[in-house]
């Protein structure tokens, strides 16, 4: 038995290391649930616990764990599903996985079927997907990663072991960002790390020109909220952006599925899928649009955040450590019980653009009201 790429991969994960190097000691269970933020990590032990799996009784252990590894991988025993957009297609569950997991393995000893974003799994695929996690074949094993596992249905999440990662810490953020080469401004790699929430693919988003371009926006905002001027109407910047990002990940969506009908081999398969690329599409472009627009909002948030700390004389306690000159500009715009009123607007705003409404007027009605809820002696 070899280890290494899952010591590699829980390097900041010890009690996911824990629970893996005990589950290969007593024999894996059928199904595991890892729970946990974006970019903790969980992709990569997933593909080493399956490589591991593999390797057991394969004729080249060694040959076995590298196809494994590789990305994409080569193995026919390992079957690894992405959502193309911000949902899995139901073709493709019932087909590569439902349908599959009943077929013996190619070549190792077990069949290994990994879906990545679980809980981008529609109501009806994760029904489909109950009696097959009910009632397993003994060579078959499923590994679903979620960032958000409680949009898993109950029945689903209570047939699979649950194996937790943590968020990580602001410094391990900040050192593998480092690591991955990011160059910033002086300090402003630290403050990324911790406006990031713990979620390292967030943190490697406002680390590129977009993010950093979305990242000013939401400052603009914030100050022209502030100061009470918002003739220039800056939440239609966080809105353009917002609305760009959406528009090319819809295309991207659509895109890949329209390639995975190709690929597919199916006709039937195919002509499925294609019927539902355009569908899938809207909703990407829908939902990567929301996630921006929350995204600046929880910027907004921490700007807020962090100009009363350091009114409160605590501005090592803000999350912008890198913009504490504008921020002690500001100390003295609004009392502390306007400050957290503020804040109970942007998220109550974030709560609202959750569901359908209005983007733009939300975001307008929201820096008026805190230009209006903020508002001393100018």
């Amino acid at each position: 038995m070899d280890t290494t790429a899952i010591e590699a991969a829980t390097a900041a994960q010890p009690a996911a290391e824990a629970a893996l190097r005990a589950a290969l000691r007593a024999g894996p269970g059928h199904a595991y649930l890892f729970a946990g933020p974006r970019g903790t990590g969980k992709a990569a032990t997933a593909r080493a616990f399956a490589a591991e799996l593999l390797a057991v009784g394969a004729a080249d252990p060694v040959d076995s764990r590298r196809r494994a590894l590789a990305v994409p991988s080569p193995h026919p025993d390992l079957t690894w599903l992405t959502p193309p957009g911000n949902q899995h297609l139901v073709e493709e569950i019932r087909e590569r996985v439902i349908s599959a997991a009943d077929y013996r393995p190619f070549e190792a000893g077990c069949r290994i079927f990994v879906i990545e974003a679980a809980e981008a799994m529609a109501e009806e695929s994760q029904n489909a997907l109950l009696k097959t996690l009910e009632e397993p074949k003994r060579f078959a094993h499923f590994l679903l990663l979620a960032a958000e596992p409680q949009l898993l249905l109950e029945t689903v999440r209570s047939r699979c072991q649950p194996v937790r990662f943590a968020a990580l810490g602001a410094v391990e953020i900040e050192a593998r960002l480092r690591s991955e080469g990011f160059e910033l401004g002086f300090g402003e790699l630290t403050a990324l790390a911790r406006l990031c929430g713990g979620d390292l693919e967030r943190a490697r988003f406002l680390a590129t020109a977009p993010g950093r371009e979305l990242r000013a926006a939401a400052e603009a905002c914030a100050r022209a909220s502030c100061s009470g001027e918002l003739g220039d109407s800056p939440w239609l910047g966080l809105l353009e952006i917002a609305k760009s990002a959406g528009e090319t990940a819809g295309r991207q969506a659509e895109d890949a599925i329209r390639a995975r009908a190709e690929e597919s081999g199916d006709p039937r398969l195919a002509a499925r899928i294609e019927r539902d690329a355009l569908d899938f599409a809207k909703r990407t472009t829908r939902k990567r649009r929301t996630e921006l627009l929350d995204l600046g909002l929880a910027l907004i948030t921490s700007w807020l955040r962090d100009t009363i700390a350091h009114a409160e004389g605590a501005p090592h306690l803000a999350l912008n450590s890198d913009r504490s000159v504008e921020l002690a500009a500001g100390v003295a715009r609004f009392p502390l019980p306007r400050g957290t009123a503020a804040i109970g607007l942007v998220e109550r705003t974030r709560r609202a653009l959750r569901v359908n409404v209005g983007e733009e007027l939300a975001l307008e009605a929201l820096c008026l009201r805190l230009a209006r809820g903020l508002a001393t002696v100018r």
